[in-house]
């Protein structure tokens, strides 16, 4: 017995064809935006002297640059707080010098080397606000300075 309302035919059903357009959406390939396990080679130039020498470097990650960071922030008891540009800059080299001409990079080299050697190292270090490209980020010096 047919429920209310319904209607039955004895026709065949009419199929339609339906066609579906899929849009080609790509892939998103997040393997593109991960760093490499592989350590790079750098030649470092200390302008004044016209002098090269070579380093081995890790990538930094972006967590770990973001660590770095919220350990280089200094909080005031009246609440202001305040970056420490030097401990950021001196963690960031101990994180990423695997080899080097001195050998190991620790807290004892860093602190005994002039302005020359210094500013060539630095130019390893990720910018610590901003952008890796410079734009829109604030410079080491400024930060030093502050």
């Amino acid at each position: 017995m047919p429920a209310k309302g319904r209607i039955i035919t004895e026709s065949e059903p009419v199929s339609e064809k339906v066609s579906e357009q899929v849009s080609s959406v790509p892939h998103f390939d997040f393997n593109k935006y991960t760093l490499s396990l592989e350590p790079e080679k750098r030649t470092l130039t200390i302008p004044e002297t016209e002098e090269t020498f070579d380093v081995t470097i890790r990538p930094m990650s972006w967590s770990k640059r973001n660590q770095i960071i919220s350990n280089s922030l200094k909080f005031t008891q009246d609440g202001s707080t305040g970056f420490d540009g030097d401990a950021y800059v001196r963690s960031c080299l101990k994180e990423m010098l695997i080899d080097a001409p001195w050998g190991r990079t620790t807290e004892a080299f860093l602190i005994s080397i002039d302005d020359r050697l210094g500013s060539a190292l630095e130019t390893l270090v990720p910018k610590a606000f901003g952008g890796e490209d410079g734009s829109n980020g604030v410079d080491i010096d400024t930060v030093k300075k502050e």
